[in-house]
């Protein structure tokens, strides 16, 4: 691996890697069965190099931004590098955003140019009014280049990304440490757009931080199946193996079969995914286990035993692979870890595959702190812990409590240089030189970091995304109620938990009015129209006005301290919203009927605080048992406060 130490920033770095290994493959590009393309360092570099000489004629200049919106492909990865080539910042955007998201986000970036896949680029045409241009798409970006767009398809004042090559050699552009790199959005943009400015030096800090944890060298092969834009993926699948000579495989499908294929096919080395992922991943092997024959499941369970044992202290991959030779080939046979993050895990999944000999590298990180503030070791393994910080990487923990736990702080040179525009954010986010996370955590004995729960207000999904309730209000904008305000219920009512975070919608009615069927019809049908992991999970009538600044701003931390002591009364008073579907269930077919009811009594004892998970089958059975007699569920006793009727 090139030593990150001896460069200023990110092009110069990645400029001497394709230098160094010009014969070695980098990238291979693939969709489902068929392999769309495989470049070395060489090809890599000469069609990245064009593409920067194209920009710079097109007037780019060093510290001129440039977004992407683009899924996993090669094409992301040469632009981004193109860019870094001519001195320019980059904006990865996520693809899974909407047109108008991406318009806000590209506004408040304020990026000239805009990188973008034909369909993401045809839907933000459609949302721009008649006669929009690219200029209005970005409302700044002079230059959109379009990538794989159809023969003869209209990109309005779009170009080619296909066809924008310089007529001339491209100059590398040099850069310093302490110039800006990235400016990635941790979040969407109903509130004020969070966009962490991060710089050379924060990137190549993180990068020497983990070579311990990921040595990577010619003959490694990372499978991408993260987005690139995701900090996890931007670092772990670009710039640690192109660092080092490694190849990245890319695939243009997350369906299980593909990836499985993938992992025999290319013989993956690393893979980083987030929980959600995981877990999917473990539900698929406790099945095939499951239907082994007794014998045959006996003898594995024997083995999984004796493995564990012998590799409690240390990993013995060697030994892992001869005990449990079927679970290690279909995973390739030479995957040597998994890396998740983005999210909190359960400490038994990562027992479970640790169990099996497939080291699952467990890292707590956050956005405006590069990519990993700790990781978990193996020696020994410690799946009820996040880890230890990175060499160069400080923790404390701020206004402990009598058991430990208190607000995690972070201080190191990965840490992000400001947020975008927002020197007030910033001011409160970074205190005298410690980034405060937001996260309740202690630190135990041996400096391992245990996370058990969040301060701020904001859940993070198992997908690793980041929602802050105040980027859900603007659907939800002229309800017809005096005020509303939404929130993470672990911010309400905090629990020592990092799972089953939900939203939950605080309604003012108007003096006198009631919430009318209307009104809880309105909420249901704006709260459809969120993607899933972003949809309001319950709601609370709240008599008193909200507390506001002198310019009307609801103060959202006061508003927080009224509700909080009402916990006990106010979360019997909580209404699913998923109660909203309920009155007409009884015409859905019975399989969908059960999934329904068996949601709703999950989410019903979630909102009280309790795990409905265990007995959610036996009352989904005992309502859906009812339906044979009935039309309707009957409505909870009065003063329960949760009715079937929500979202």
């Amino acid at each position: 691996m090139l030593d990150p130490t001896q460069y200023e920033s990110l092009g110069a770095a990645l400029t001497a890697a394709l230098d160094r290994w010009p014969d070695e493959v980098c990238l291979i590009e693939a969709d489902r069965d068929r392999e769309r393309c495989q470049l070395t360092y060489r090809d890599f570099a000469n069609t990245a190099r064009a593409f920067g000489a194209a920009l710079e004629e097109s007037g780019f200049a060093a510290g001129d931004r440039a977004a992407i919106v683009m899924t996993n492909q090669s094409k992301w990865l040469i632009s981004a590098y193109a860019v870094f080539y001519a001195g320019g910042v980059l904006v990865p955007l996520d693809y899974k955003l909407s047109p108008q998201e991406h318009l806000a986000l590209l506004a408040h970036s304020k990026a000239s140019v805009l990188i973008i896949e034909y369909p993401l680029w045809r839907a933000i045409i459609a949302t721009l009014p008649a006669g929009g241009s690219t200029e209005c798409a970005g409302r700044h970006a002079e230059t959109g280049l379009v990538t794989e767009a159809p023969a003869g398809a209209e990109l309005a004042e779009g170009k080619r990304w296909e066809e924008f090559h310089g007529k001339n050699a491209a100059n590398f552009h040099p850069r310093k440490r302490s110039d800006t790199a990235c400016i990635v959005y941790s979040s969407g943009t109903g509130g004020d757009p969070k966009g962490c400015v991060l710089t050379h030096g924060n990137y190549l800090e993180q990068c020497r931080s983990l070579s311990a944890f990921y040595p990577f060298a010619p003959g490694v092969r990372y499978l991408s199946i993260l987005p690139t834009n995701h900090a996890i993926d931007f670092m772990v699948g670009f710039i640690r193996p192109f660092l080092s000579g490694a190849t990245v495989v890319h695939l243009r499908t997350l369906r299980p079969e593909y990836v499985r294929e993938a992992f025999t096919r290319y013989r993956i080395t690393y893979m980083a995914l987030v929980p959600l992922v995981l877990k999917n991943l473990e539900k698929g092997l406790r099945t095939r286990f499951a239907e082994l024959p007794p014998v045959k499941r006996a003898a594995f369970q024997a083995l999984k035993t004796i493995n564990r044992t012998a590799t409690r202290h240390r990993p013995k991959l060697w030994l892992s692979r001869a005990l449990l030779p079927q679970v290690h080939k279909a995973f390739g046979g030479e995957l040597r870890a998994l890396c998740v993050g983005g999210a909190f895990t359960e400490p038994a999944t990562l027992q479970f595959f640790n169990d099996l000999g497939i080291q699952v590298v467990n890292g707590y990180g956050l956005t405006e702190a590069g990519t990993a503030v700790t990781l978990g070791g193996f020696m020994p393994y410690r799946p009820d812990t996040v880890g230890k910080p990175l060499p160069g990487v400080e923790l404390r923990i701020v206004n402990p409590g009598a058991d430990g736990v208190g607000e995690v702080a972070v201080r190191g040179q990965t840490v992000m240089s400001h947020y975008l525009d927002d020197p007030e954010m910033t001011a409160e986010t970074i205190v005298d030189g410690w980034l405060m996370t937001g996260d309740l955590g202690l630190l135990d004995a041996t400096g391992h970091l245990r996370l058990v729960g969040r301060k701020k207000n904001m859940i993070v999904t198992a997908e690793g995304k980041n929602i802050y309730p105040e980027d859900i209000e603007n659907v939800f904008e002229g309800l017809g109620v005096k005020e509303f305000c939404v929130f993470a219920a672990n911010y309400l009512w905090p629990e020592r938990t990092m799972s089953g975070e939900q939203l939950i919608m605080i309604l003012h009615p108007e003096p006198g009015q009631d919430m009318t069927d209307a009104i809880r019809g309105d909420v249901a049908t704006r709260n459809q129209r969120l993607v899933p992991y972003k949809r309001v999970s319950g709601y609370l009538v709240w008599e008193k006005d909200f507390p506001r600044t002198a310019s009307l701003k609801i103060k959202r931390g006061a508003l927080a301290q009224e509700i909080r002591p009402e916990r006990c009364g106010r979360r019997r008073n909580l209404r699913s919203l998923l109660d909203l579907r309920l009155p007409h269930v009884d015409r859905l077919p019975r399989p969908a009927r059960r999934r329904l009811l068996h949601d709703r009594v999950v989410h019903d004892a979630q909102l009280r605080g309790r795990d409905g998970h265990a007995d959610a089958a036996g009352e989904a059975d005992q309502l859906d048992a009812g339906f044979g007699t009935r039309r309707f569920l009957p409505r909870r006793r009065a003063g329960d406060g949760v009715e079937f009727a929500s979202a």
